[in-house]
């Protein structure tokens, strides 16, 4: 079998049999068209790969989340192209800088908004902690007010570690059932904010 190349003189034939190794489908599997898997799964893959995430920046640290999201680093690599700023299309709340006291109703509210399912990064020492500002009007962990699943730590974190905890949440959305939010660990998790 030759390859038909216009300009080829001299043709060299072709051995498809020893460049391609063909594997069998195991039974139960895999069929003409279709391939069985949890639905479970598919939900998970299809959110972990399309995060929209909502920045709330405060300080430094949503310095570093734009550098996160400029072409060196590139959050968009991840399926996190849209960087929404209505709560309401958004699923990600990304919480970067210092957060006061006053601004915690506020920051709740925002969450209250966001559809579920949705997930929290808290990004850099001031949002995990308070940080360097143990003061009376600076909120020590925006925890006391919304529920967090990844903490980023650092004063001001690098963009890898953004990185790194934008990847972490993807494994919890891709591993989190389609029942987890119906459970009664998550409802006691939001009865403990007063959230129902």
């Amino acid at each position: 079998m030759s390859r038909p190349v216009r300009f080829n003189i001299t043709p060299i034939e072709a051995k498809v049999s020893d460049a391609i190794a063909v594997a069998e489908a195991p039974d139960g599997y895999a069929g003409e068209g279709f391939f069985t898997t949890k639905l479970s799964d598919v939900v998970g893959l299809a959110r972990k790969n399309s995060l929209w995430p909502l920045p709330f920046a405060t300080s430094c640290c949503g310095i570093e989340f734009m550098a996160t999201m400029a072409s060196h680093y590139d959050l968009a690599r991840f399926g996190a192209e849209r960087v929404g700023f209505s709560p309401r299309q958004c699923d990600l709340l990304m919480v970067m800088g210092t957060i006061s006291k006053k601004m915690g109703p506020v920051l709740r509210q925002v969450y209250l908004q966001m559809a579920e399912p949705r997930w929290v990064i808290s990004v850099g020492a001031c949002a995990s902690s308070g940080g360097i500002f143990d003061t009376y009007s600076v909120l020590q962990g925006i925890d006391q007010v919304i529920p967090v699943d990844v903490y980023v730590p650092g004063c001001p974190p690098r963009p890898e570690a953004i990185l790194d905890g934008f990847m972490k949440v993807q494994e919890l959305v891709g591993q989190e059932s389609i029942r987890r939010r119906n459970s009664d660990q998550y409802k006691a998790l939001m009865n403990s904010y007063g959230i129902e």
